[in-house]
């Protein structure tokens, strides 16, 4: 088995960062050293901005803000606000894949190309599908969809594909959420000045919001670009810096709507752009990716995952980069300044994220075949100003099967098993192994790269962790590629499991650890631990299933982290969520909402440790089901 370290990628980076000195390229390691140490205010979550009053710092001499406000209720409103900016976030991409649907047609830029996939939805929300044209129903779920982020009344219609038991605990605790956009309004609304202050309030919005994340737009974004991208199915590809190529044009996709990506892929696999990449002395084309927009393409074409969130530098500091293609959130303002040191054009595509030093191309779905065909152009011209003395690529390259949809999921069960019970699979022969023992259970790892920790190496050692003590691995978002990255994702990775998930991975034909998608794809998770709940007939709470983000970062990660706890899933961080200067809201959350959705938050920065827990929480929901 061919495995990256942690060592040897930080022994590469150090010496991309060598070259970039050389040309006087800025690197996150030494703004990391320019902002150290950190606010502690800030970090515990005890400074109050949003009135013109303060800014308020809770101390022991002023224990309250001007306007009475103590500390529990400042770190409360700090945790609801954020978690509010990673549910807009999250759930604004959802808004645009729905508009995207809504401009299908046979002959357009995007077309359905599973149409089953979006039968099956029309037929959970009691949508007529017999007789209709494909696009014409299309049309329609588009606007129910988009309707579902400003409805005056009801709740999110995807709640029904939860368990019985889910959702009326969700009903009782008050944290359905009703539409997508009024459950984060009524977030920034709860904490401006003058509103709540209610430790228990604030944190129940928050666990609100974020189900309107999970539950609402980000499953709307991860169903329909399925509609429309095609549902992922296994797929072999290749990770790390290695995966950029010498000889070709490079272009690295990064963002995190597929949107843009698909087309940027369609158009370098145009013969006139390949023809055109032979005349500027290029042997063609090569496409990678970085961040989440490297899962969307790797899951549905198999192109290469370059790097995650802390390694978009790096591929400029190759000098190998003709061009990086961005659409919106995790990206780098720094990256315009830095390709201005190499030849890379540095290309931003939405008006969410424009940024100084980058060249600017609109892109929509109605003009989308005709930019992404001149980004791709712009890129292949100007592999001519690329010198050859600046070109630095590490020897860093490994395999990776990604690709695992739920519905992948099913289907290579049913392969196993030849039931055929169901047309769409089961998840029993996943259930089997479990209550037998040889699985102990299972961890959904997620979330992104942290300077504040080692980066990558709490992902990966995690991972190696869980697999040797026979706990499969779930990934999403930047933890899937710190995975690919380090051979992870082979299936030859089964010869560092334990015994049980090594047999698992020989009969099923998978790697050890299964990647789901992108950050957005988490409602995926959601959906498998639902299937998998019903099918062993338990509830999500009792499964032997835990959540980690070891090294998260971003409001998208509260968000996440909310809706992942408040389906039932107990929840392990390895970065504190700024709550630690209120005891009541740390309390709730590690605590208190156990009573409200049967799982909490456990807080652990040392990863060693956090491990355990992880482990020992498994094997406690193991005995508690008597198996």
């Amino acid at each position: 088995m061919k495995y990256i370290s942690v060592e040897q990628m930080e022994a590469a980076t150090e010496q991309l960062l060598a070259l970039g000195q050389k040309v006087g390229a800025d690197s996150w390691q030494q703004r990391v050293k320019n902002q150290t140490p950190h606010c502690g205010f800030g970090e515990a979550g005890t400074c109050c901005r949003i009135c013109s009053m303060g800014p308020c710092r809770i101390t022991p001499k002023a224990p309250r803000g001007i306007c009475g406000c103590d500390v529990h209720g400042i770190v409360g409103r700090n945790f609801l606000r954020f978690t509010a900016g990673g549910a807009a976030t999250h759930s604004d991409h959802g808004r645009e894949i729905c508009h995207t649907l809504h401009e299908t047609k046979a002959d357009g830029n995007y077309q359905v190309k599973d149409p089953e996939k979006l039968k099956r939805i029309a037929h959970e929300w009691g949508v007529e599908t017999v007789g209709k044209d494909i696009y014409d129903l299309a049309h329609e779920m588009a606007e129910l969809a988009l309707m579902e982020y400003g409805k005056p009344f009801g709740i999110s219609r995807w709640l029904s594909r939860a368990p019985e038991h889910t959702q009326k605990l969700w009903h009782d605790a008050g944290i359905e959420p009703r539409a997508i956009d009024r459950e984060v309004s009524t977030a920034m609304h709860m904490t401006h000045m003058g509103n709540s202050s209610l430790p228990e309030a604030l944190v129940r919005q928050a666990l609100r919001s974020g189900m309107s994340d999970g539950w609402g737009g980000s499953m709307c974004g991860t169903e329909f670009s399925d509609v429309m991208f095609g549902t992922p199915m296994p797929v072999d590809t290749e990770a790390n810096l290695g995966v950029m190529q010498k000889d070709m044009v490079n272009i690295v996709v990064h963002g995190h709507d597929p949107s843009l990506s698909e087309m940027i892929v369609f158009y370098a696999n145009d013969p006139e752009m390949i023809a055109l990449a032979k005349e500027q002395g290029a042997k063609g084309i090569n496409i990678c990716g970085v961040c989440c927009t490297a899962n969307e393409v790797a899951m549905r074409h198999g192109i290469p995952m370059v790097g995650n969130f802390l390694q978009q530098e790096n591929v400029v500091l190759t000098g190998a980069c003709e061009a990086i293609v961005v659409d919106v959130q995790c990206i780098f303002p720094a990256l315009g300044p830095l390709s201005k040191c190499f030849h890379t054009k540095f290309i931003t595509t939405s008006d969410i994220a424009r940024m100084p030093d980058s060249e600017f191309i609109h892109f929509s779905p109605e003009n989308a075949g005709e930019n992404a065909k001149s980004i791709v152009k712009m890129a292949v011209e100007n592999f001519k100003n690329r010198d050859p003395q600046r070109v630095f690529i590490p020897d860093l390259k490994v395999d990776a099967t990604v690709g695992f949809s739920v519905e992948a999921i099913r289907k290579c069960l049913d392969t196993v098993t030849n039931s055929h019970v169901d047309e769409l699979g089961t998840m029993k022969p996943l259930v089997e192994c479990i209550t037998s023992g040889v699985l102990r259970g299972a961890a959904a790892m997620v979330g992104c790269n942290n300077p504040k920790v080692r980066p990558d190496h709490a992902h990966i050692e995690l991972m190696k962790k869980l697999l040797a003590n026979d706990v499969l691995v779930i990934v999403s978002g930047c933890s899937a590629q710190a995975a690919a990255r380090a051979g992870l994702m082979s299936k030859e990775a089964k010869e560092i499991c334990g015994a049980g998930l090594k047999r698992v991975c020989e009969l099923v034909g998978i790697p050890p650890v299964l990647h789901m998608g992108s950050c957005v794809d988490i409602s995926r998770m959601m959906v498998l631990a639902s299937e998998i709940a019903k099918d062993a007939g338990v509830n999500i709470s009792q499964l032997p299933l835990v959540g980690c983000a070891p090294e998260w970062m971003s409001e998208k990660a509260v968000s996440i982290g909310n809706y992942v706890v408040a389906t039932g899933i107990d929840t392990f961080l390895g970065v504190d969520p700024y709550v630690k200067g209120s005891s009541e809201i740390s309390d709730w959350l590690q605590h208190g909402i156990r009573d409200w959705v049967e799982a909490s938050y456990t807080v652990e920065l040392d990863i060693e440790k956090l491990g355990d827990k992880m482990i020992e929480r498994i094997e406690e929901k193991r005995r508690l089901l008597g198996i």
